[in-house]
């Protein structure tokens, strides 16, 4: 704790000491902070270090609980090893535990140790993208019948509002693939699948569900997300993947449940 003297400088003062006793708290190789000290204004490194080892390990903790599959394909000596680096090089932001590891897929795509798996960190991204769709606000998404209710010459310029829960991950690698078979407890056989995988993530209700797209389908609703009009977003799809399909593109955003309203663009 403070020494009293200290904590008597008023509270203009507590932040800079605050700051000062935070500081240290992940790296081990920081000596103690000066401001901390025992009954008696006694030394107090041993109170700190317990507290710094609790700190450290809530946080590697967190890490394990939000990519699992992460873990599962590393092994725990791995990613806890990795996620103690992580914790060192990028301290938490938000008082929410469960925002912590927003940067640990980039983190992961830098990590020396994990260049032999260079699909790791989008596995990891489509994990974080589970978590944040589980988090998301509610809403109900749109149905089919307010999309058939717009005449014809009117859809071209449809513009979508996109639900909360509503993510897009991109990937070089058979990211998908990779997380199902290692998101559950169940033996992982030979993975097959070598083509790049896109995925919705989503939670239209209690759910969350990934979703392999289709050729052309992250391009598309990246697209509807970004706020372009429906007939911009399918040109922008058969740009990239003259094998898209429309018709059945709108079909599966609409049975995922990817967006809540509709409205005409000017």
């Amino acid at each position: 704790m403070l020494p009293a003297e200290r904590c008597e400088q008023g509270i203009g003062d507590q932040p800079s000491y605050v700051a000062i006793f935070a500081r240290a708290l992940l790296d081990p190789d920081n000596a103690t902070p000066a401001v901390v000290a025992g009954p008696n204004g006694k030394a107090a490194r041993k109170r700190y270090n317990v507290y710094r080892n609790n700190v450290t390990v809530s946080l590697i903790n967190a890490l394990a609980a939000a990519f699992p599959a992460t873990m599962r394909i590393t092994g725990v000596d791995f990613f806890r090893a990795m996620a103690r680096f992580h914790v060192r090089a990028i301290p938490p932001t938000s008082p929410l535990l469960f925002e912590y590891g927003l940067d640990f897929p980039d983190f992961i795509e830098r990590y020396e140790y994990a260049r032999s798996m260079p699909w790791l960190a989008d596995v990891a991204r489509i994990e974080r993208a589970w978590l944040d769709a589980y988090h998301a606000a509610d809403a109900e998404p749109l149905t089919p019948q307010v999309l058939a209710s717009i005449a014809p010459e009117r859809l071209a310029d449809t513009i979508l509002t996109p639900h909360p829960a509503t993510r897009i991950v991109r990937s070089r690698f058979p990211a998908v693939t990779i997380f199902a078979a290692n998101r559950g407890d169940g033996p992982v056989g030979r993975i097959e699948a070598i083509e790049p995988e896109d995925a919705l993530v989503i939670r239209p209700h209690l759910e969350v569900i990934v979703r392999r797209l289709p050729a052309g389908g992250a391009v598309f609703l990246t697209c509807l997300i970004g706020g372009e009009p429906l007939g911009a977003a399918a040109v922008a799809a058969l740009a990239k993947s003259p094998e898209f399909d429309l018709p059945a593109n709108i079909a599966g955003m609409l049975t995922a449940g990817a967006f809540t309203a509709i409205h005409q663009g000017s």
